[in-house]
Formats: C-alpha cells, structure tokens, sequence
C-alpha cells in the first residue's frame, strides 16, 4: 500500500509553520535545514517547503511560483470539532474567509485561503460525516 505525503511550497517556511501551527493546531515534527518542516498531527504528515516566488517548479517550467490567491482542485480539509472557534483561530493568523460557513447533511463548511493562496477547508462533521450521503442499502 502506498503512503501519502502533502506537501505546500511557501516562500517563508517559518511564517508558513506558525500559522499552521497556532491555527490548526499541528505540532512541528522533523526539520530540514532551513528550508522545510514536517508538520504532525493529522493523518498524514504536512511538508511546509520553502520555495522562493518565481522560482520554477520542474525545470524549463514556462511559470515561477506564485503565491497569489489561485484555484487547484488540490487543497486541505481540516476536520475540526468546532468550526467557528477554528475558523476564528485561522482568520487570526492570516487566512481569508471566502465565503459564508455552508451547512451539509453531513456537517458545515467553512472555506479559506491561507496567507500563501493555498485552498483550505475547515470541516466539521455531524453525524456519520461523509456516510450521511451512503444510500442505506
């Protein structure tokens, strides 16, 4: 079976940890020279990585890196079991609210950008979360 890594390129990799830090409550695990750091404490490790703006990602890439606020279908969903202190907690640090908290039949929703444009949802489940949408059988 595959193990999974995430890993956010941010120009200031401290920056980037205090903020995941004090807002979502990662603890710092492993640390990689200066430029990058392993956040714990969801179900898979966190890679903060420090990349400067404009630096290419690959190679000959026709773009740098942009820190700017921009949309990818890849982002976080961290589960909270309370969302408005959390998301109160997020705005504290830097992120920016995107939106009204929507509620689901599986619990409510809360959608940011964190201070580098990354997507992050704060979720908070009720119910059996996700199974809500499982037709029973």
């Amino acid at each position: 079976m595959p193990n999974l890594l995430v890993n956010i390129d941010v120009p200031d990799v401290s920056a980037a940890e205090a903020f995941y830090v004090r807002a979502f409550g990662f603890t710092a695990g492993r640390r990689f020279g200066g430029g990058g750091v392993e956040l714990l404490g969801a179900g898979v490790p966190l890679y903060l990585l420090q990349k400067p703006v404009d630096s290419p990602a690959w190679p000959d890439a026709p773009v740098g890196r942009d820190y700017r606020r921009h949309w990818t279908p890849v982002h976080l969903d961290v589960v909270v079991d309370a969302l408005e202190p959390a998301l109160a907690r997020a705005q504290v640090e830097g992120a920016t609210v995107e939106g009204p908290i929507r509620d689901a039949v599986w619990g409510r929703m809360a959608l940011l950008a964190d201070p580098w444009g990354h997507g992050v949802c704060i979720l908070q489940f009720k119910g059996r979360g996700y199974d809500e949408l499982i037709s029973p059988a």
